[in-house]
C-alpha cells in the first residue's frame, strides 16, 4: 500500500466524524463554522509544533510525516470549501433581479 494512501485513509476516517450531520438541531450554523475554524487552527498548530520538535530532535520522522499529512489535508479541505463558497457567491451575483 502506498504510504500517502494509508495516511489519506486514516485522515478520512478521523475527519469523517466532523463531516457527519449534527444531531443537535438547535445548533447555530455560526457555531459549527467556528468549531471548524478552531479545529483547522489546532491542526495547523499541532503540525508546526511537531515540525519544531522534529528539527530539534524531539520527535521522530514518522510523527512529522503524520502531522504534515494531516496539515496538508486540512489546508486542501479549507481551499476546497473556500472555492465552493466563492463559486456560490458568483452564482448568486449572476442571478437576474
Amino acid at each position: 500500500m502506498d504510504i500517502r494512501q494509508g495516511y489519506a485513509a486514516l485522515a478520512y476516517a478521523a475527519g469523517r466524524q466532523h463531516a457527519a450531520p449534527s444531531r443537535n438541531a438547535e445548533a447555530q450554523p455560526g457555531e459549527a463554522l467556528g468549531k471548524l475554524a478552531r479545529d483547522f487552527a489546532e491542526t495547523l498548530q499541532r503540525g508546526e509544533e511537531t515540525a519544531r520538535a522534529a528539527m530539534t530532535g524531539g520527535a521522530d520522522p514518522q510523527a512529522l510525516v503524520e502531522a504534515l499529512a494531516q496539515t496538508e489535508l486540512a489546508v486542501e479541505t479549507a481551499v476546497t470549501v473556500r472555492d465552493k463558497v466563492v463559486e456560490a457567491y458568483q452564482e448568486i451575483l449572476r442571478m437576474p433581479v
